[in-house]
């Protein structure tokens, strides 16, 4: 099954709440937080407190994105905040198997992200012990980046690797999907589908969110 998770990064802040309403509304089973540092990547975001402060008002798992450097020190902050997953980067830390155990110690999923240069090769000692990988199909920091093509051949890897081992590990891609770019990363495995622009600057989010799950689900035909 496709997922599709609104990303917040594009969304009106001035009307977070409405905005976050109405994709919920519309079908989507999965709220992106992303979490920058100003440090592991150039911009900054929000906190805990938005997390908190949204978290009454959604039915919505909260997939927060930790963009931020040495993340075991707010992983806790965001879990009792109101998380339900937790993805931290391969690179910005050099502790990465204690950051998946401090997630899941906590109870939620843990997920790792590896950046468009990355290699798979990191995640090869952890695989068995991840929820969800989240490749990133553009350079982490900004919203609204057009998507690399280059990430394709490393989500079918990936899959294929997964597949092998029948693990139910979801594979999350972030970064420049729309309608276009859709199809081609649910071709290549991908069943979460991260999207900020394509969804929240589109005059009809609702709408927005229901063309890219038809345009995902229906790469086949």
């Amino acid at each position: 099954m496709i997922k599709i998770a609104p990303s917040i990064l594009s969304a009106d802040f001035a009307r977070l709440g409405d905005q976050v309403a109405l994709v919920e509304k519309a079908g989507a089973e999965v709220l992106h937080i992303d979490v920058m540092d100003g440090h592991f990547v150039p911009n900054i975001t929000i906190g805990p407190l938005v997390v908190k402060a949204l978290r009454p008002h959604s039915k919505m798992r909260f997939d927060v994105h930790l963009m931020i450097e040495n993340p075991e020190r707010y992983i806790e902050e965001f879990a009792k905040a109101g998380a339900d997953h937790i993805t931290v980067h391969l690179e910005a830390t050099p502790h990465i198997h204690r950051a998946i155990q401090q997630i899941k110690g906590l109870g939620l999923t843990a997920g790792v992200s590896i950046n468009p240069a990355t290699p798979l090769d990191g995640l090869k000692y952890i695989l068995d012990e991840l929820d969800m990988v989240l490749i990133m199909s553009v350079n982490p920091g900004f919203g609204g980046q057009k998507f690399i093509p280059a990430v394709l051949p490393k989500i079918e890897i990936l899959h294929r690797h997964l597949d092998q081992m029948q693990s139910s590990c979801a594979i999350e891609v972030d970064g420049g999907i729309n309608l276009d770019t859709a199809p081609a990363v649910v071709k290549a495995g991908a069943n979460v589908l991260v999207a900020g622009a394509a969804v929240f600057a589109h005059p009809d989010p609702a709408r927005a969110v229901q063309e890219l799950r038809e345009a995902a689900q229906g790469y086949k035909g």
